[in-house]
């Protein structure tokens, strides 16, 4: 007997991971996803911790390292370009501000969706635009097929996730963190080198630059903002380069050259960061995971451990129970402990790591460069350590069909 279908929206982290373990319980899962393709793009993201454990139940941790970005820690700069303080890759599961697997987040995806293509139907160039939930199944309706009958709906498709729009409505909130974040892809040249170079200038800009395993390098332009999502969010491409120019232009250190690229990177993107909170995951048969449910942010470094985990836990709670809604209630309850403390950001940021002035930014470099020595060392550490490994994670493995 064909097992419950499972609809998923979202093909980036979650989707894909959750999909995986679907099939290993006997489920039938289909993934949604808006662009025409596998989105192979992004920057670096971590796998740490409880993700890591996952990753490894998977039997995808050996193809994760093999893909990491060989990033070797993490440089804080001074004014001139010169090092403040530095702090090399973790060599634990959590540990570091670089986690020991750094891998670029196309990459990861590349992965889980490889490994879970045979078993799962993959509809690309497609998204949801109604859903019918009659308390016996789900009527789903779509921008480019037909309406069509599953059992469940995953939203997995982000912090701004339409899905979610549709089933609960205006009930998650969005906090803005308050900082605006662009990425871009810039070529390498022989001047860098595998460490995370961190860069401040005054009025609350930041610039990074990040090695990755495609012989390029992947850069940041972040800046303190007092403006919300919907401001960031109405810019054109266009518009968003002639803003940073204007605002980064005076920045020092390599930001004119990330500038000079700019209209020959194909992969700009750009954000204002912020958190989902969600008063609740599930509204009938439909169910909310990753950063759709409880995005912690960028900055949190807990994204992707968020994702895999809650893919992990979300499939083993529905294999384990009978009815959906306790599945459910079951997911949230291990869940959200965790989400709390990934979402429990050190105090000060992002503020406290883009300083307004010179004077906060050698305060800055000052903290750092303590924190970086002998003495201070598993202070520092635990400084740049997201609670990565803060769950009891369960053990489903006797579900498996």
């Amino acid at each position: 007997m064909p097992g419950p279908r499972v609809l998923i929206a979202g093909a980036s982290i979650a989707g894909p991971a959750l999909a995986f373990w679907l099939h290993r319980y006997g489920f039938e899962p289909t993934v949604v996803e808006r662009a025409p393709e596998l989105r192979r793009g992004g920057q670096n993201v971590d796998v740490r911790g409880a993700g890591r454990e996952v990753s490894r139940r998977m039997g995808l941790e050996d193809s994760i390292r093999a893909a990491t970005t060989g990033e070797v820690g993490t440089r804080f700069l001074g004014p001139g370009g010169q090092t403040v303080a530095e702090f090399p890759a973790g060599t634990s599961d959590s540990g570091g501000a670089t986690a020991e697997l750094e891998i670029l987040r196309g990459d990861l995806a590349e992965i889980l969706v490889d490994c879970t293509q045979p078993n799962t139907d993959y509809r690309f160039r497609d998204s949801l635009t109604g859903i019918r939930d009659d308390g016996d199944g789900v009527t789903v309706s779509f921008e480019n097929s037909p309406d069509e009958r599953f059992d469940l709906v995953v939203a997995a498709d982000g912090i701004g996730s339409g899905t979610r729009q549709l089933a609960f409505g205006d009930e998650a909130e969005i906090r803005p963190l308050g900082l605006e974040i662009t990425y871009a892809t810039i070529p390498r040249t022989a001047a860098d080198d595998d460490w995370w170079r961190w860069y401040n200038a005054p009025g609350g800009r930041s610039v990074t630059l990040r090695p990755d395993s495609q012989g390029t390098i992947r850069a940041t332009l972040n800046r303190i903002t007092d403006k919300g999502r919907r401001e960031a969010g109405s810019r054109t491409l266009e518009q968003q380069r002639a803003r940073l120019r204007a605002q980064f232009g005076d920045a020092g250190w390599e930001t004119g050259r990330i500038l000079a690229a700019l209209d020959d990177a194909d992969d700009l993107y750009f954000e204002s960061v912020g958190q989902v909170l969600a008063p609740r995951w599930s509204n009938g048969r439909v169910a909310l995971l990753g950063d759709a449910a409880y995005c912690a942010s960028p900055v949190s470094g807990m994204g992707t451990s968020l994702a895999i985990t809650g893919a992990y836990v979300l499939a083993g709670e529905l294999a384990a129970h009978r009815h959906h809604l306790d599945a459910f209630a079951g997911y949230e309850r291990i869940m959200r402990p965790y989400v709390n403390q990934a979402q429990q950001l050190p105090p000060g940021t992002p503020r406290a790591a883009n300083p307004k002035s010179r004077l906060g930014i050698a305060v800055f470099g000052l903290a750092l460069k303590i924190a970086a020595t002998p003495f201070a060392g598993r202070v520092g550490s635990r400084l740049f350590t997201p609670p990565a490994d803060k769950i009891e994670l369960p053990d489903y493995s006797h579900l498996e069909v």
